[in-house]
């Protein structure tokens, strides 16, 4: 199996990036973002395109494909809902538009967020940003499409978040992971499952569209971490 990634610099892309590597049955991994990672992998090659909008110049690169992880993002916080929207919405579409016509036998996975409004008419505004996003990629004719709707994503294997706040945060946290692991089973996973449960869609297909965390985790199971004791 080829992948693309976007988003290997965040958090969760850098998770998935992890299982791709690892795994036997992908052939080779195609990271795009506006920067690189700075790791180095025989099945790894990156790509910082001028512009993710408009992927026109680099388009024969990402051909060739059997899945797609879309792993990029921002936090609506400060954000208008139309400066969220370019990024959560319009950016994932327009990179989504160029891969159905590239690969229409490709599976798109895209991580959204528990608690994503499908009905667009919500109060809370990534939420339906998020919803209008997720219902405009399920249009799309792509072999596949899995949304998937994470709750708390705990980091293992040395990932960290770029972000100053969420490391602090996930420092002064570890200590409460397994307690929350153990209370709140369908709103916690893990870095790595949710990388394996994105190849194990891809590969063999869900009988839903929509994967919540529930779903995540047992799909990766039996699963090789465990949840941090501190």
């Amino acid at each position: 199996m080829n992948v693309l990634l976007f988003g290997a610099t965040g958090m969760v892309g850098q998770g998935v990036l992890r299982e791709c590597l690892i795994d036997a049955d992908v052939e080779r991994v195609l990271t795009v973002g506006r920067s690189g990672t700075g790791q180095h992998h025989p099945k790894l090659r990156e790509l910082v395109p001028p512009d993710l909008m408009d992927l026109s110049a680099v388009e024969r690169e990402l051909e060739g494909f059997d899945a797609c992880f879309f792993c990029l993002g921002v936090s609506a916080a400060g954000l208008s809902e139309e400066r969220y929207s370019r990024v959560t919405h319009d950016l994932t579409l327009a990179v989504a538009q160029t891969l159905v016509r590239l690969n229409p036998g490709m599976a798109f996975v895209y991580v959204s967020g528990m608690g994503t409004d499908s009905s667009e008419r919500g109060r809370t505004m990534w939420a339906r940003v998020k919803g209008r996003t997720e219902n405009a990629l399920l249009r799309l004719p792509f072999r596949a499409a899995y949304m998937f709707r994470p709750g708390f994503i705990i980091p293992l294997h040395g990932i960290r978040s770029r972000t100053a706040w969420y490391r602090i945060f996930y420092a002064v946290a570890t200590p409460l992971y397994p307690m929350l692991a153990a209370r709140f089973p369908r709103a916690v996973t893990t870095t790595e499952r949710l990388g394996r449960a994105m190849l194990v869609v891809a590969r063999r297909g869900y009988p839903k569209p929509v994967l919540e965390t529930q779903d995540i985790n047992s799909l990766s199971r039996p699963a090789r971490d465990a949840f941090p004791t501190g």
